[in-house]
């Protein structure tokens, strides 16, 4: 077999492969697509980091195609979808880059404390200046932890044997799991409060999307510190530089910018902000344990062989495949659809199967529901394989069961989710071969196709709601392209589901939680 290797990944990391006498590895050139295109035909495997774009063109055009390796944790630059729809396995490596990331973390704190950098270009200048950059010390300060994942947790880990306490927030962590990592968990406005130093190792989504804003600073400490080494756009670059200025932030690192490359940037000009080019997984070792990782994935894989980091497509028996995996994208997107609905902190899932096709091995499908679950809120690659565990890392209780019935459609699943807050529920199935409908939510009927941008409107059944909802979305020209109103009793509680063409704005949101019988809105994309 024939591996093709684009974007300069780690020699090193290559090994696994070349010891393999039956694999033949080639080493492209930077290649546009229609050069992709033209040479992928006769490869078995391809194996690129962020440049390659893996397009569909691509994968249509690599008829041979087995497998995509990512050498790295992001998979932006492949498209996944097409990739699952061809069969073609596509794995990645989560774990090669956790060291280099946490290290990088910690010496960014280090540095803002001790304002190294301004030091060390002050000495370059031939000024010799003790009295301008006295620090402060990291023990006995506070850490707050947004997102207590792998790398959130090697933090901590370290925070600790520099004698600072520790604290954090992770709504899919439980308190006990985090109890046993000596961190006390708390909301997101008590670590606000509480912390001398915040780092964030959360993911970019519509809910972290400027999650570090004017609100959150207000309720900081005054001369708190700031530190992002994970994604860029989880803070208001704006709202940080507005408050660098009032002295509310003493300092601030970060190695990630909301639009990259960032060159031109007002924090730059501050004195008591330090940044890198992203660099958080930029060590030599890390870019050889990933390429370590994925090459020896490769080698499982085609030795028969399970893959520990599969993206797309869970190891089970191609006739278990055949009768639930039509199913697993309707999982999958009932799980990240609960998600985004319910608030608080998870404790507990349900999955419940009703229906005759559910006669063989369904924790496959349990484990769709996982990963959509968790995908959209945790700063990790969550994938087939890792989804459970990284479930019971968090104190996620799973239950699964075979039974009930499924009120009039051939199979049926059901979730309950339950949190510190709230319990909801959805109920989904299949039309046809692969047509997936939501067909309950929190006990009212509806069609919803979970698929795009959806609202959630809980309302009371009463008249001059449902128009002046259309007229608000309609006023940034936004398209309805589908509603559906579910209710129990006349007059009663009811929800409307709404399928747009685009994302409403939060301002849009919020005019339409003030109408008179709104329970609240929730803008869901799938």
């Amino acid at each position: 077999m024939k591996v093709l290797v684009m974007d300069n990944v780690a020699e090193e990391g290559l090994t696994p492969l070349r010891k393999e006498e039956n694999i033949e590895v080639v080493i492209g050139k930077p290649m546009s697509e229609e050069e992709l295109v033209s040479a992928i035909g006769s490869y078995d495997a391809l194996i690129v980091r962020s440049a390659t774009k893996v397009t569909e063109n691509v994968l249509k055009a690599g008829s041979g195609l087995k497998l995509v390796g990512r050498a790295g944790v992001g998979v932006d630059n492949i498209d996944v979808e097409a990739a699952t729809r061809r069969g073609v396995l596509v794995v990645n490596a989560p774990d090669g880059n956790t060291i280099a990331a946490t290290e990088h973390t910690i010496a960014m704190m280090l540095a803002l404390a001790r304002n190294i950098p301004q030091a060390a270009a002050k000495m370059r200048e031939g000024i010799w200046d003790k009295k301008s950059f006295t620090g402060v010390e990291l023990r006995g300060k506070i850490l707050g932890i947004i997102g207590l994942g792998r790398i959130g947790m090697a933090v901590a880990k370290r925070a600790q044997a520099l004698e600072m306490g520790v604290i954090a927030c992770d709504p899919y962590m439980s308190v006990e799991k985090a109890g046993d990592l000596s961190v006390e968990l708390l909301s997101m406005e008590e670590l606000f409060k509480r912390a001398d130093f915040i780092t964030i190792h959360a993911p970019k989504t519509k809910d972290t999307y400027y999650l570090i804003n004017d609100q959150a600073f207000s309720l900081m400490k005054d001369g708190v510190r700031i530190i992002n080494c994970a994604r860029g756009g989880v803070i208001d670059e704006d709202a940080l530089h507005r408050a660098m200025l009032s002295g509310k932030v003493a300092g601030a690192a970060l190695d990630v910018f909301e639009v990259e490359p960032s060159t031109d940037n007002p924090l730059f000009k501050l004195p008591n902000f330090i940044a890198t080019p992203h660099l958080g997984a930029s060590t030599k070792e890390a870019q050889i344990n990933v390429a370590i990782d994925v090459s020896k994935e490769i080698v499982d894989v085609m030795n028969g062989r399970l893959a520990k980091n599969a993206v797309n497509i869970p190891s089970i028996s191609v006739q278990t495949l055949n009768v639930i995996g039509p199913f697993l994208g309707l999982a999958e997107k009932m799980g990240g659809f609960l998600a985004q609905l319910a608030r608080g902190r998870l404790s507990k899932l349900e999955v419940i199967y009703s229906g005759e096709m559910f006669s063989v091995d369904v924790s496959p499908i349990t484990t769709a529901v996982i990963k959509g679950l968790l995908d959209p809120v945790l700063n990790e690659s969550v994938n087939f394989v890792n989804a459970p565990l990284l479930a019971k890392n968090r104190g996620l209780k799973v239950l699964q069961s075979v039974n009930g019935e499924a009120m009039g459609y051939a199979n049926l699943i059901t979730l309950k989710v339950s949190t510190d807050l709230e319990e909801k529920c959805v109920a989904g199935t299949l039309l046809g071969k692969n047509d997936p409908h939501l067909v309950m939510i929190d006990g009212y009927r509806v069609d919803t196709i979970p698929s795009g941008h959806l609202l959630y409107v809980p309302h009371y059944d009463k008249p001059r709601i449902i128009g002046p909802v259309g007229v608000l979305i309609g006023e940034h020209d936004i398209n309805i392209a589908s509603m559906q109103v579910g209710r129990k009793d006349r007059g009663g509680p009811a929800i409307m589901m709404l399928s747009v063409d685009a994302p409403v704005p939060e301002e849009t949101l919020k005019a339409i939680s003030l109408i008179e019988g709104v329970l609240d809105v929730r803008l869901i994309s799938l």
